[in-house]
């Protein structure tokens, strides 16, 4: 049964696989950190998916220095939900996928037949995949606001896909502008709700047709609800591709098992992907109450060295690090070069009242 008339009929290949609204949705199953510190659990993950009728799997690319620094002042704190009780870089530290794994990860993909792709977090994690061949790129919603990453990744020329979680209309229109003057020419974003797990009704999913209508571009659905109704339902606003976390077990001890797909469950969403039934809310680009804690898994600018009155802003003691309560990370090249105006520990948030200027030069 075909899907809904749509005014946005673009197609994009990744891997040789065909993703648009003419044809099937795109079954993504994100392995992220439910590999649970095992490369063989990990190997064993990628076939699960492949049996259970996944189009790709995606990983993350990340050291835990490359998203925050090893920092017990409370901003660095997780105070609440699934990670409570450990420091950002704690949490990095258990979740990240080795980089050297990632050779064996590609290998067995390509062994069973399966797209692997994955989210690279810095300029070194893009490097890396590129001498992998990855096929694709996903930028996950708490880098959308990193225009450097996203410039890196659009240079590759590869498809590009970015997720939406936390970000307003004027930040997703700077991302896509980003991309798109470095070359970018495959895009697609994806409606999500950056809650670990998020209830559907944040989903909003109408926005998904004012998304593709506004930005020009393919749709899809990251979707952390602990089924897979809403994502089923997106199929019926023309939503390409579905983005679930995908586990062996949510007995697992892992970071993202409790919010995870088991492989029969993952089977039944691919299975059933074509079926939408109505769970329609409104377009809606303002951050859901359930994401307000979260801030704390953005980047923004932060001093990361001691610094005395006098002292010049650098690359060296000021970084676009996690957590998100500092300036957004857009504002380092305009305090780069201006000087402290007052005696700075590091692990500080960066505000406009710290430099001698005192405001925002632009």
């Amino acid at each position: 049964m075909p899907l809904p008339p749509t005014t946005n009929d673009k197609t994009i290949f990744i891997d040789g696989t065909p993703i648009g609204p003419s044809h099937a949705p795109y079954i993504v199953a994100e392995l992220s950190a439910n590999h649970n510190g095992s490369l063989e659990h990990a190997l064993a993950l990628i076939e699960a998916a492949k049996n259970a009728g996944a189009n790709a799997v995606k990983i993350q690319t990340y050291r835990p220095d490359t998203l925050t620094i090893d920092c017990n002042r409370p901003d660095f704190q997780i105070n609440q939900g699934l990670w409570q009780g450990k420091n950002l870089y704690q949490l990095y530290e258990w979740a990240h996928t080795p980089w050297e794994w990632h050779a064996a990860l590609f290998q067995k993909a390509q062994a069973v037949g399966i797209t692997l792709f994955s989210s690279p977090f810095d300029a070194s994690a893009v490097e890396l995949l590129e001498s992998l061949n990855a096929p694709a790129y996903k930028i996950a919603s708490f880098e959308l606001i990193d225009h450097a990453l996203i410039k890196c990744v659009a240079k590759t020329g590869k498809p590009l896909i970015l997720s939406t979680g936390m970000a307003d209309q004027a930040e997703i229109a700077e991302a896509v502008t980003v991309a798109r003057k470095n070359g970018c020419t495959e895009l697609m974003l994806l409606q999500c709700v950056s809650g670990y797990p998020a209830p559907a009704s944040d989903y909003n999913l109408r926005t998904l047709a004012d998304m593709a209508s506004r930005f020009d571009c393919l749709v899809g659905l990251s979707d952390h609800t602990l089924c897979s109704t809403t994502a089923i339902t997106s199929i019926a606003l023309n939503a390409c591709l579905i983005e679930k976390h995908f586990t062996l077990s949510r007995e697992e001890p892992s970071p993202d098992a409790a919010f995870s797909l088991e492989p029969h469950e993952l089977a039944d969403l691919c299975t059933s992907a074509k079926t939408a039934w109505s769970a329609l809310g409104q377009a809606n680009y303002q951050r859901r109450p359930s994401e307000e804690a979260n801030l704390v898994f953005r980047r923004s600018l932060y001093v990361v060295e001691d610094m005395q009155a006098g002292d010049v802003f650098s690359a060296e003691n000021l970084r676009s690090i996690r957590p998100g309560y500092g300036l957004a990370p857009k504002h380092l090249t305009a305090i780069i070069g201006q000087r402290a105006a007052k005696p700075i520990k590091a692990g500080t948030r960066m505000d406009w009242s710290m430099t001698t200027n005192n405001e925002d030069p632009q």
